[in-house]
């Protein structure tokens, strides 16, 4: 029977989010029950595709990427696909009518990462609509249950906050970005020069983000709603300790909040959230 191999295809999702980002599967874990397994199946997909450009090195990443996306389109079509991570994924995405042009916008940005692209503001902005800002409109889509009026309602706030998140991703791993994967993604960054003023001009930008994106939050359908808001509670501690440390410290290492300041982010979040605070 294919249920027996849709659940394991969504328990390799699950799996795979638990192994690569232990704060976002804490975040998915209060979630409601239901919405767990599509969220999943889209973090693995988005997943498997950054793998393939950041991490596989030794292989023809560029072949790699174009197979993957050529099976994406394939699994979405047939309603199944023997690789684990795109059968979730297109059952999530048939299943909550999610947009061809929001996962096409996001393998470009896969594309992108294969080249040594030069980011001046307009390039950024695609990059960022296309790693981040259309992530978020999936995960959107699985949050009102493919309800188009939400959807259009919360779309803008959903975009801003996958920014916000992206940008402190940029900033939290420069080192690695740049020494690395040879990528400095902020536009006119040049890693001798970058000093305070520079990395409080880009925080000024990630705080406008994050007051566009929590506006959406608060009005997030209630059995999604604390799942998103301990994701946005993580950033901005990760985004408050980044303000915190000196430019030339960013650039020498990756900053990080340790598991039990974690936990307790945790359990603040989840009474602000139960006493309406938010």
């Amino acid at each position: 029977m294919k249920q027996l191999f849709d659940t394991l295809s969504l328990e390799m999702s699950a799996l795979t989010t638990k192994r690569y980002s232990t704060s976002f599967s804490i975040g998915v874990h209060f979630l409601s029950k239901d919405l767990q397994a599509p969220i999943h199946a889209i973090y693995g997909f988005v997943r498997f595709a950054d793998e393939i450009v950041d991490t596989f090195h030794d292989y023809e990443k560029q072949e790699l990427l174009k197979e993957f996306k050529d099976e994406t389109y394939k699994a979405i079509d047939r309603g199944i696909s023997l690789n684990p991570i795109l059968n979730s994924f297109q059952w999530a995405v048939n299943k909550y009518q999610i947009d061809p042009e929001l996962i096409e916008t996001f393998l470009q940005s896969m594309e992108m990462d294969l080249q040594t692209i030069q980011y001046e503001q307009k390039v950024y902005e695609q990059y960022i609509l296309g790693s981040a800002e259309v992530v978020g409109l999936m995960c959107l889509k699985v949050f009102v249950r493919g309800n188009e009026e939400s959807y259009l309602k919360l779309k803008d706030s959903a975009m801003k906050l996958g920014a916000a998140f992206q940008k402190i991703n940029f900033l939290r791993d420069l080192n690695a970005d740049y020494f690395q994967l040879g990528r400095t993604y902020f536009p006119e960054m040049n890693f001798d020069l970058f000093d305070r003023a520079m990395k409080q001009k880009i925080e000024q930008e990630i705080a406008l983000d994050f007051k566009a994106g929590y506006e959406g939050i608060k009005k997030l359908p209630k059995d999604a709603r604390f799942g998103v808001y301990m994701a946005y509670r993580y950033y901005v501690k990760l985004f408050h300790k980044i303000q915190k440390t000196d430019a030339q410290i960013i650039l020498g290492e990756r900053i990080r909040i340790p598991d039990n300041k974690k936990y307790r982010l945790l359990f603040t979040s989840y009474l602000r959230h139960n006493l309406n605070l938010l």
